[in-house]
């Protein structure tokens, strides 16, 4: 059945239950209340009648959701449950299995359905449960956990040998910047929107940045904004866009990852699956992988009849047992504890010295992974971006410690940065200003917002116009801000050209106060900018305020009723690190 044996051999027992999502813990011997059924003595250990004769049709029924990639290691324990006869309640235990996308079920769970379809449901992971819990949906009860995967980065021989497999070990944060700085390497993932294992990888990258220092959510958000490039539409598809062949062209084809950021049962399934393609190679952090942990989950078990909370009892005992676990194992799963032998790591493609025996890293919160979710929509949807930038004589001033580079050229530098982690559908646009720049206005449109891959009328991309118009930007001699007009003209413009489906921003760069006398006065510009706001379409506008001559308290109130923000930039060559931060934060702030 492929390339590799299959393990057996024994496995211990479960025993690391995680604490419920909500309410109480199931405790495994509810039963022994009612210690006699009809006439029978109940089995002290797990509250249990012993196996009978063949089943008559007089049977109790089981209703369990599970994730697509452990259904069919539990309908084979399902199934030898009914062959076997095993009773509760002197009824035969007849256990239905359904596969169902946790994502999807957990959407489902959320609206706290009245009547759920299902008793108990086994996500990949105890994330989907208490995002359940979070949202005040359906109660679920946490019984325990029956199996474990942990993630790691899988490889196709070629690739793992150019990160230096087996003998080379990466902390996580090292593997993913290690996996992602090559383009040539091609790294995919499931959506994270979607797939436990996808989110578990990006806050595993959260948190190891985390622990590197300053800028981690800019370095955490390029990263995804690399793994968005290659990610597929869920667990089930992610292998599917590995290379059948690692020695010809389908290995080059830029449409094919040549590796993967995944659960080892994921790469036990693909390792053992004929026809698959080569084999993947295992790297392991030595830090700690992120873990799915399979919870046993009951639904709203207040309410199940006494039967059922006793054959959910059951199923559970019969999956922890020794030959449920073999069960579990020859599907390449991990005991409840994270205790794998050696014939599912070997088959799966671990390989000494990688750390498969590595204790876990610390779960993310509901809190972070709600933060997390929100960076990853914001910087990997399409974004429509006008930028306004100030043309004023003082950002011809030069910066100290910079080599005598200017304000502007620093600036004009740093947003090219920002341009340059664009995709193609991403949409960008600049304006300048400064006094009197256009006839009695103080603003310019130099390009209008378009999108980066359109054809420009020379033939070339729009991006190649952005490029070239920042390039071309020069501090406009004896000349202020006209910070006010040009703010409300741009956000105006803005606003009616709001694009559904897209972060839409307005992006205003200065190193000065509103230096025109004529202007709108700063209580009418907030007073308008308060009317056009809508939570509905949103446009926030972030101001980058560069140097100390900036009017941040008058920024602050202009940025206020949009739901944007406004930073002060001491170097302007990091406008863009900060200009992702802001973008993040606002994104966080209402719908988009």
């Amino acid at each position: 059945m492929g390339r590799h044996s299959l393990p057996d051999g024994s496995a211990p027992a479960i025993t690391g239950s995680r604490p419920p999502a909500r309410r109480r813990t199931l405790v495994l011997t509810t039963g022994l209340a009612l210690a006699v059924v009809a006439g029978s003595v109940v089995a002290l250990r797990s509250g249990l009648l012993p196996f009978g004769g063949p089943c008559d049709g007089n049977s109790t029924r089981l209703d369990v959701a599970a994730a697509p990639d452990i259904a069919p290691a539990l309908e084979a324990v399902a199934r030898r449950a009914r062959e076997g006869a095993i009773r509760t309640d002197g009824k035969c235990l007849d256990v239905q299995i359904t596969a169902r996308a946790a994502h999807d079920l957990a959407d489902a769970f959320g609206q706290r359905p009245a009547d759920p379809e299902f008793q108990v449901w086994i996500p990949d992971s105890s994330l989907w449960a208490d995002r359940v819990g979070a949202e005040r949906g359906t109660p679920l009860t946490t019984a325990g956990t029956i199996a474990s995967s942990p993630i790691v980065l899988g490889a196709v021989p070629s690739a793992a040998r150019s990160l230096g497999w087996p003998a080379r070990t990466y902390r996580w944060a090292e593997l993913t910047r290690a996996a992602t700085s090559s383009g040539a390497l091609r790294l995919g993932m499931a959506d994270p929107a979607r797939s436990a294992s996808g989110l578990l990888a990006l806050a595993r990258t959260s948190a190891a940045d985390g622990k590197e220092g300053d800028d981690a959510d800019t370095r955490t958000a390029a990263a995804a904004k690399l793994l968005h490039q290659r990610v597929a539409d869920g667990d089930g598809n992610v292998t599917a866009t590995l290379p059948k062949d690692d020695s010809g062209a389908d290995r080059d084809n830029p449409r094919r990852n040549r590796a993967l950021l995944l659960s080892e049962q994921a790469a036990y399934a693909h390792n053992t699956e004929s026809g698959s393609g080569p084999a993947l190679d295992l790297f392991y952090p030595q830090d700690g992988a992120a873990r799915l942990d399979y919870p046993y989950v009951l639904v709203d078990d207040e309410e199940m009849r006494p039967e059922q909370t006793r054959a959910a009892n059951r199923f559970m005992t019969l999956l922890g047992e020794s030959a449920g676990q073999r069960i579990l194992r020859a599907h390449g799963f991990r005991d409840g504890n994270g205790g794998a032998d050696t014939g599912v790591i070997r088959t799966a493609g671990g390989r000494a010295p990688q750390p498969s025996s590595a204790g876990p890293a610390d779960p993310p919160t509901v809190r972070e992974l709600q933060a997390l979710m929100g960076m990853w929509t914001i910087t990997v949807q399409s974004t429509r971006l006008t930028t306004v930038v100030d043309a004023s004589a003082s950002m011809g001033t030069p910066v100290p410690g910079q080599g005598g580079r200017t304000r502007m050229q620093l600036a004009t530098h740093s947003l090219l940065q920002a341009l340059a982690t664009c995709t193609p559908d991403d949409e960008f646009g600049l304006w300048k200003f400064a006094t009197f720049l256009d006839g009695p206005r103080d603003y310019a449109e130099v390009s209008p917002t378009g999108r980066l891959g359109d054809r420009a009328t020379n033939g070339g991309t729009h991006r190649g116009a952005v490029t070239a118009a920042l390039d071309s930007l020069t501090p406009e001699a004896r000349s202020g801000a006209g910070l006010y007009d040009t703010t409300l003209a741009a956000y105006e413009k803005a606003r009616t050209a709001y694009a559904s489906g897209t972060f839409d921003a307005l992006v205003l760069v200065t190193d000065s106060a509103n230096d025109d006398a004529g202007s709108i006065g700063l209580d009418d510009l907030v007073a308008r900018l308060t009317k056009l706001a809508d939570r509905e379409r949103p446009v926030p506008l972030i101001a980058l305020a560069i140097g100390p001559d900036t009017d941040t308290s008058a920024l602050e109130r202009i940025v206020a009723p949009t739901g944007g923000s406004a930073h002060r930039v001491d170097d302007p060559s990091q406008l863009h690190r900060v200009l992702l931060k802001a973008i993040i934060t606002a994104g966080g702030k209402g719908p988009h």
